[in-house]
């Protein structure tokens, strides 16, 4: 049975990107455009990795994740931070914050199927 994945993105551009790779590396792929959308479905779904965008109108990433992480239903699910914004410290800023890893903008097609299967496993990409 294909890794369920859940993208929480509101940009089309970067969760069509995302979407298109995980589908095509045999992933069973979802997608909410906004961190309510997103908090929903992963209690719904309780996918195996959630890619989270931290910018997002309404509910942002941080708090959506912090929802998650504070719940004992969800509070196990594997959650990565995306974010276009990227500076020095972030990484450990979202780790800090209960991510389980962390993914800057633009993404590098080549090397996300490799982060992916690694955050699966539950090891921390080298």
């Amino acid at each position: 049975m294909p890794h369920k994945i859940l993208i929480i993105e509101d940009n089309t551009n970067n969760s069509t990107l995302l979407w298109d790779i995980l589908t095509f590396h045999g992933y069973q792929v979802s997608l909410a455009t906004d961190g309510q959308e997103g908090v929903t479905m992963a209690r719904e779904l309780m996918p195996d990795l959630i890619l989270m965008d931290i910018q997002m109108p309404g509910m942002d990433g941080m708090t959506a994740s912090g929802i998650l992480k504070g719940d004992s239903a969800t509070i196990g699910l594997k959650i990565i931070a995306l974010t276009s914004f990227a500076m020095q410290g972030d990484q450990e800023k979202f780790l800090a914050a209960g991510f389980d890893g962390y993914l800057s903008k633009p993404i590098n097609t080549r090397e996300l199927p490799t982060l992916i299967i690694q955050w699966l496993a539950g090891k921390e990409p080298s």
